[in-house]
């Protein structure tokens, strides 16, 4: 398990100043780790004993509890310098937030004593070969001492090769959906590193064997509850991508700027002297930053939007939220694909040298913008203005 000395983080600006200098640490070797694929295990130690993967901890429980607009800044700034780096965390906040919600006050006690000294989540939750992404076939099966076995593949599972616990989503005897929260040396527990995405290299997002593994009825959270009532499970998950998303943007425009002013020509009919001074370029980079304010108004938006349906928690705050999350999520998907294609655009011929490795700002977005589909996000934002359709409570919005 993790053993580093966790820091303890106080507030919002303390996590954002943490995570502002992290990601400029980050950055730095981002590019070589995506090249070479070199695992983040000392970047991901870095994150622990930073204690920023502590701030949603609830205040009763020793933690910051910090507001969503924080936690999603957070990751835009991790996603600005490490698309990857930024992913493995995600699940992990999602699956603290689901102990938030339905786990017991014991499992609160001990799961949110283990993040606060740097336990890292993984996950087990996607899998292969299904009908769909929400037909998930692994099964809990009781055994006689009140304890279960849980058996099953799963495949996508970020963070699950640096976890200490992985939580598994799988199905009892009566169907319904539970988080079993797994420890990483479980026996009968794999995980093996086959993730061979084009973008997003270092996430280990590969595969996870679960064979006759034995788990306590404690470290088992009825999940399926979650979605009995108004709930923000989806939005705070799709919230963090939506902000790994804008960090992308973000982070290739900067990268495009800094091309255009240092090694960039300027085109021959242009007159002007450096590239930077060129007028079709310069109105082009007004554009895509005109694309990434908005993606990063609509984050901030969909954040506000969440800490106030969490304040007064009704089926009108939640549709809300998860409507303004759809929205933040569809918009920051597509900037990212078009902010990091364009980088070449402006930089030039130069930009497409394998050796400078800035395509892994585009491979990063189309991989991670494929996670789910933003035509349905948009499909629910129409029903709403149209027919006054709230979305669906399915954790995917």
């Amino acid at each position: 398990m993790t053993s580093v000395t966790a820091h303890v983080i106080a507030d919002d600006a303390e996590a954002l100043a943490v995570a502002a200098d992290l990601a400029d640490a980050f950055r730095a070797e981002a590019s070589v780790r995506d090249a070479e694929r070199r695992l983040p295990h000392a970047e991901l130690e870095q994150l622990s004993a930073s204690g920023l993967l502590a701030v949603t901890v609830p205040a009763e429980h020793g933690g910051a509890d910090v507001r969503q607009e924080t936690l999603a800044e957070v990751f835009r700034l991790l996603g600005s310098a490490d698309a990857s780096l930024a992913q493995i965390p995600q699940n992990h906040f999602v699956y603290v937030n689901v102990l938030r919600r339905q786990g017991t006050t014991e499992q609160q006690k001990f799961f949110f004593g283990e993040v606060l000294a740097g336990r890292r989540f993984g996950n087990a939750q996607s899998e292969a070969g299904t009908r769909h992404v929400q037909d998930i076939r692994t099964r809990l099966v009781p055994l006689p001492d009140g304890s279960y076995e849980l058996t099953g593949v799963k495949h996508y599972s970020t963070g699950a090769l640096f976890a200490d616990w992985i939580p598994v989503l799988a199905r009892a005897e009566d169907d319904n959906l539970h988080v079993a929260y797994v420890p990483r040396d479980a026996d009968g527990l794999t995980v093996v590193d086959d993730w061979d995405g084009m973008g997003q290299r270092t996430t280990a997002s590969g595969t996870v064997r679960l064979d006759a593994v034995t788990v306590p009825a404690d470290r088992v959270v009825p999940h399926h509850l979650t979605f009995h009532g108004p709930q923000l499970h989806g939005a705070v998950a799709q919230l963090l991508h939506a902000a790994i998303d804008a960090g992308i943007a973000g982070g290739a425009l900067a990268e495009a700027a800094e091309f255009v002013r240092t090694k960039s020509r300027p085109w021959f009919e242009s007159g002007v002297d450096t590239a930077a001074e060129d007028p079709l370029l310069i109105q082009r980079f007004g554009e895509l930053a005109l694309q990434v304010r908005a993606s990063e108004a609509l984050l901030g938006v969909a954040a506000r939007a969440l800490d106030a349906a969490r304040d007064e928690l009704t089926d009108a705050s939640a549709a809300e939220a998860s409507l303004a999350v759809a929205a933040a999520k569809a918009h920051t998907s597509a900037t990212a694909v078009l902010v990091a294609d364009a980088l070449f655009e402006v930089s030039g011929t130069r930009a497409a040298l394998a050796s400078l490795n800035l395509h892994r700002y585009w491979r990063d977005a189309r991989t991670h913008t494929l996670h789910d589909p933003a035509r349905w996000k948009i499909q629910h934002l129409g029903r709403w203005v149209l027919n006054g359709t709230r979305p669906p409570r399915h954790g995917l919005l």
